[in-house]
């Protein structure tokens, strides 16, 4: 069997793509998911899988340490991050830069994620002047825990995150993603991880998930497939 770890992001698209994988012949793959940082440290620390799904950057990063094998990364899919509210709450403007300036600001508090999108959110307020202002009503999400679950709960009022983790997260209305110009999207890729004994089968795999067959199910799942 085929084992993968992957971030929360990629989570609910892996599945189904594992699945449609397995029915027609494919090896038995499992897939762990996580958060990324520690999916990311697991892999780097030596933990034994075949696969690893994590955003670019970071697939990069352990390809450059020798923990993914040189030459077997794939760039599968992209995800935009969404603004979502608690279900019944009056949605934000958001249909330009000024308009998500203007929701945060008015927001009590604010939840992001430890991952890329919460990274670049961060950065986004500190472009805008406002970060420090907004550190007390700014909750960040503890790593594998979905932004949405702090919205649904009343524990944040503006949540922000992958489309692809905000989809099937009950409670909450997805705004939408946030526009062009201060739009946070986020490739993900795998790469084999150095040392797998079943490192043909793994690269099969990867080939089918880069593959047009896997594009409406990433589509389903929240994410834009990459150009073959």
């Amino acid at each position: 069997m085929l084992k993968g770890i992957s971030s929360m992001a990629t989570r609910q698209v892996l599945a189904e793509l594992a699945a449609a994988w397995q029915a027609r012949g494919g090896e038995p793959v499992a897939i762990e998911s996580v958060g990324g940082v520690d999916a990311a440290r697991r892999v780097q620390d030596g933990e034994a899988f075949d696969l690893v799904f994590l955003a670019s950057d970071a697939i990069a990063r352990l390809q450059a340490a020798g923990r993914v094998a040189a030459g077997s990364r794939v760039d599968l899919m992209c995800s935009s991050t969404a603004v979502a509210v608690r279900a019944g709450a009056v949605p934000p403007d958001i249909s330009s830069e000024e308009a998500v300036r203007a929701a945060v600001l008015a927001a009590p508090s604010i939840g992001y994620s430890t991952g890329p999108s919460g990274v670049a959110l961060q950065q986004l307020f500190e472009r805008w002047g406002i970060a420090d202002e907004l550190k007390p009503r700014t909750v960040q999400a503890r790593p594998g825990v979905p932004v949405g679950s702090l919205v649904a709960s009343g524990d944040v009022a503006l949540g922000f995150q992958q489309l692809s983790e905000l989809i099937h997260v009950p409670g909450i209305a997805i705004v939408g993603v946030l526009p062009a110009a201060v739009a946070i999207d986020t490739i993900f890729s795998a790469g084999v991880v150095a040392g797998s004994p079943h490192a043909e089968a793994a690269r099969r795999l990867l080939a089918f998930l880069a593959s047009p067959e896997a594009a409406e199910a990433k589509r389903r799942q929240g994410m834009a497939p990459l150009p073959a």
